[in-house]
């Protein structure tokens, strides 16, 4: 599979956690709300990437099996995860973007700061659930 990335829908009970991005020179979408997850190390697998970047990013360690819901969207691979609410107190937030949120992944969908695509293909899972 050829990717450059990785994401994770991450859902602690029922909300999603968000991070709000930098504004790095270069950064796609500064100061928007994004997904854990970023740019593949060497040759890691989706999963591999995602549960790093999700470590390095919010301190959190998923296991692989935790990870549902593999769709690619352009270069980048998209997961979702399901923890429980509690689980937020583990949240150590890394040295990437301006802080993290847990909100409605509704809320998420109809925000004008959440990144577009991201947007559809949150409400593509959620609907794939229903």
């Amino acid at each position: 599979m050829s990717f450059e990335g990785a994401k994770v829908m991450l859902f602690l009970g029922d909300d999603l956690l968000v991070i709000r991005r930098d504004h790095t020179e270069g950064i796609p979408w500064p100061g928007y709300l994004d997904f854990p997850g970023g740019g593949r190390e060497g040759d890691e697998r989706p999963e591999d990437c995602a549960l790093r970047e999700t470590r390095e990013e919010v301190g959190l360690e998923l296991s692989e099996e935790l990870l549902e819901w593999g769709h690619q969207h352009g270069y980048a691979v998209f997961f979702a995860a399901h923890l429980p609410a509690e689980r937020a107190r583990d949240i150590r937030f890394g040295d990437e973007g301006y802080g993290w949120h847990l909100m409605p992944p509704e809320e998420y969908a109809a925000r004008d700061d959440a990144i577009p695509h991201f947007r559809a293909l949150l409400t593509a899972y959620l609907e794939g659930r229903d």
